[in-house]
């Protein structure tokens, strides 16, 4: 009987990647998905916010001239555009997460490094000088 004992890494490593790419190729199709979904909603808002600014420099050309609608609207769009800014630059107000060290997956739990123990006598190192 002849075994394949020397082929089974190879055998092994090979499962594994098919394993590993079937997995991903799922995950990239679900992020596809979603990826189009905001594409999608965002070509949207910027034809309702399109449609939004026509209509409200129509509604001030009717009590001023075109050039002073239009000024007005652009100085609008100018400050929504600023304030968004300033917003996405201060973020959500939520705490960023704490980089992680190499080879830490994302979620595990965060331990706090311990003091450094003195060699001779096991006990944790204090910086207090005790001669006065």
């Amino acid at each position: 009987m002849e075994t394949n004992l020397p082929n089974l890494p190879e055998q092994l490593s090979q499962v594994v990647r098919d394993a590993i790419r079937d997995e991903l190729r799922e995950q990239t199709k679900k992020q596809r998905r979603a990826a189009r979904m905001y594409a999608g909603a965002g070509a949207a808002g910027l034809y309702a916010g399109a449609a939004l600014a026509a209509f409200l420099l129509l509604a001030l050309a009717t009590v001023l001239p075109y050039w002073a609608a239009a000024l007005i609207v652009a100085i609008l769009l100018l400050g929504a555009a600023v304030l968004l800014k300033q917003g996405a630059r201060h973020g959500s107000g939520a705490p960023a997460a704490p980089p992680l060290e190499p080879g830490v997956p994302p979620g595990a739990p965060v331990i706090p490094p311990m003091p450094p123990s003195n060699p001779l006598d096991g006990s944790p190192r204090t910086d207090r000088r005790t001669d006065r």
